[in-house]
C-alpha cells in the first residue's frame, strides 16, 4: 500500500464518520420524537413517518460505515439531503396533506429540529466529500509515476 493510498484513507475515513455521526442523530432523534407526531395523521400519521425516518437512517449510517461503496454513500446522501429538504419544507410552506400523508407544517424552530438540521447537514457535506473525493481513482488516470498518461 502507497503512501498516497494510506494518506486518502484518513480524511475518508472522517468523513465516514461524520457521516454515520449525522445520521445516528438524525436517526435518533427521529424516535425520539415519533411519539409527539403520531396524533398528526391522515392515514399514515407522522410518528410513523418519523419511525420510517429513524430506520432509514440508521441503515444509512451502517452502510456508510461497514460496505462502503458508492450506492452505500449516495444511499446516505439522500437519505440526509431528503429529510433536510423535507423539513425545511415543512418549516417554511403549509403544503397541506396530500394523499395518505399527514399536514406537516411546523413553522417553529426549537433545539432538536436544530439539532436535526446540523446533523443532516453534516452527512450531506461528508457524503459529497465522499463521492467525490476518490484516491484511487484520481492515481488511475495519471498513470504509474504520477504523471498524466497520454491519450
Amino acid at each position: 500500500m502507497t503512501s498516497e493510498t494510506q494518506a486518502g484513507r484518513f480524511p475518508r475515513g472522517i468523513a465516514r464518520l461524520l457521516a454515520a455521526a449525522g445520521l445516528v442523530v438524525d436517526a435518533y432523534l427521529h424516535a425520539h420524537l415519533a411519539g409527539r407526531y403520531d396524533a398528526v395523521s391522515d392515514s399514515i400519521s407522522q410518528g410513523t413517518l418519523f419511525r420510517i425516518e429513524s430506520a432509514i437512517a440508521g441503515v444509512a449510517a451502517l452502510l456508510v460505515l461497514f460496505w462502503r461503496r458508492v450506492p452505500g454513500d449516495l444511499f446516505a446522501w439522500a437519505t440526509a439531503a431528503g429529510g433536510l429538504a423535507l423539513l425545511l419544507i415543512y418549516r417554511y410552506d403549509d403544503v397541506g396533506s396530500f394523499g395518505p400523508f399527514p399536514d406537516m407544517y411546523e413553522p417553529i424552530w426549537y433545539s432538536d429540529k436544530t439539532i436535526t438540521v446540523i446533523a443532516q447537514a453534516v452527512t450531506i457535506v461528508a457524503t459529497v466529500f465522499l463521492l467525490l473525493y476518490r484516491p484511487g481513482r484520481m492515481r488511475a488516470a495519471r498513470g504509474t509515476h504520477g504523471r498524466h498518461a497520454s491519450y
